[in-house]
């Protein structure tokens, strides 16, 4: 009786890669989890959108979120926007603030109506960053001004990094910003003044420095409120 030969099953190729790549992104090398991405990117495959945007909520290392983020902009955006919209909801403020930066990179408009006051106004700053950043390179034509009254809204929020982004964004969006900031300079609060007369300077003159524009608008926002008093 003859033996019998038993052929050992093997994984195709692919199949083996996918498997690579997998592993990769839970490496707990950061350079690794980069090598990986890298690949998912350079080889799309619709197999990998779930897991890039489950490592964004918790990848550690900015560089390898700036690669994820890449790596999905590779992707058909008619697969990767819906499941981005759907992590805006997430508790988890990475998982918001990077979906917003990803949306922001892919710069499709269907994403807009995602894009509430709830995430503009957001109290983790990073994820109101984020927000501000994609709604300026989403927002309809027409609609400039409606986003403009939203985001003066937190004027004079947090420190300097916070505060430029905000400037950046408004500035952003045009001349139409000019009447909502006319409309804060008359603000009680000292640094939501301060920080509507520096946009508008900025606005005027992109060259003059953040700082140069802060400590102008103060110096006009002491010398107004002298002027009130007088």
């Amino acid at each position: 009786m003859a033996e019998e030969v038993v052929v050992p099953m093997t994984m195709p190729e692919d199949d083996t890669n996918t498997s690579r790549a997998l592993r990769g992104l839970e490496d707990s090398s950061s350079s690794v989890r980069l090598q990986a991405v890298l690949a998912i990117g350079t080889a799309p495959d619709a197999r990998f959108i779930d897991r890039l945007i489950e490592r964004c909520a918790v990848e550690p290392d900015f560089y390898v979120r700036d690669m994820l983020t890449w790596a999905l902009t590779r992707h058909s955006s008619s697969m990767t926007v819906p499941k981005l919209v759907d992590e805006l909801r997430s508790e988890r403020a990475q998982a918001r603030s990077q979906a917003l930066h990803t949306l922001s990179k892919i710069g499709d408009r269907q994403a807009w109506p995602a894009i509430t006051r709830a995430l503009l106004t957001d109290g983790d700053e990073e994820v109101a960053r984020s927000a501000w950043r994609a709604a300026v390179v989403l927002v309809p034509e027409g609609e400039e001004s409606e986003l403009a009254e939203v985001l003066a809204t937190q004027l004079g929020r947090g420190e300097r990094e916070t505060r430029l982004s905000l400037s950046r964004a408004l500035i952003a969006l045009g001349e139409v910003i000019v009447p909502t900031l006319r409309a804060a300079v008359t603000n009680r609060d000292p640094r939501v003044r301060q920080h509507a007369i520096a946009t508008e300077r900025l606005l005027r003159n992109p060259d003059a420095g953040f700082e140069f524009a802060i400590e102008e608008a103060k110096r006009v926002s002491v010398l107004g409120a002298a002027g009130q008093e007088g």
